[in-house]
């Protein structure tokens, strides 16, 4: 009996560390007309304070683009291409830290979902287009002000699902992320314009969204939660 008893425990047990990676298809929204879909990539270093809140600090290396040299892409001709640089600390609350999935289903689907947030820079690495290019705008020697490199300061607004795989001890160990996170970028570095909105269209904040995949490895010495993590 104190073989079977110590076995049903085990559910109760999940990693502290993992470590991920993941890609994102992203898109951003600029001062510039038309913008242009990319796919980033990440790596993350994951505390688990409980199973169901994941602290991770990611760093991401990807692409945004926007504009263009015909009026139907930007009045104005303007074009850029963001080679960006990422970090951020961000952590996530799942529903199954607060919820009774005991006993239902769909509760226990539901558990699995998470909203989260944090903040983090972006180190922005602009190729420009800087000067007007049609006559009719003003002149041909106005150049666009703004700074081909900067750097801002970062939230992300997060949501998702996680999927669970369990080893031998019944652990999570192996995590598929899906979700969808939305970054509001302080400044004006992401597509380098910095327009005064006297006379352009510059008065939101830029930002760029991700839908994302991502998968997670857990490490380390287990730990006992207050209540089953499988059922």
């Amino acid at each position: 009996m104190t073989a079977i008893a110590a076995q049903g425990q085990v559910s109760y047990n999940f990693y502290r560390f993992a470590f991920g990676v993941g890609a994102s298809y992203e898109r951003a929204y600029t001062n510039v007309k038309k913008e242009y879909n990319h796919f980033s990539f990440n790596g993350s270093l994951i505390y688990n304070y409980s199973p169901f809140i994941p602290i991770a600090l990611e760093v991401q290396k990807g692409t945004l683009s926007g504009g263009g040299l015909t009026p139907a892409l930007d009045r104005f001709g303007r074009q850029y291409t963001n080679r960006y640089f990422a970090i951020y600390l961000h952590g996530d609350f799942e529903l199954g830290e607060v919820i009774d999935y005991s006993d239902s289903w769909i509760m226990n689907k539901l558990k699995d979902v998470f909203f989260g947030g944090g903040f983090g820079v972006v180190s922005n690495n602009n190729s420009l287009q800087r000067y007007n290019i049609y006559p009719w705008n003003g002149p041909l020697t106005y150049r666009f002000p703004g700074k081909d490199k900067s750097i801002n300061l970062s939230i992300p607004m997060r949501f998702g699902y996680e999927i669970r795989f369990y080893d031998r001890y019944n652990e999570p160990s192996v995590s598929v992320d899906i979700g969808y996170i939305h970054n509001l970028v302080f400044g004006e570095g992401l597509d380098g314009y910095n327009d005064p909105p006297s006379v352009f269209k510059n008065n939101a904040t830029s930002q760029y969204r991700q839908i994302f995949l991502g998968v997670r490895y857990s490490f380390g010495n287990s730990e006992a939660f207050v209540k089953p993590i499988r059922y």
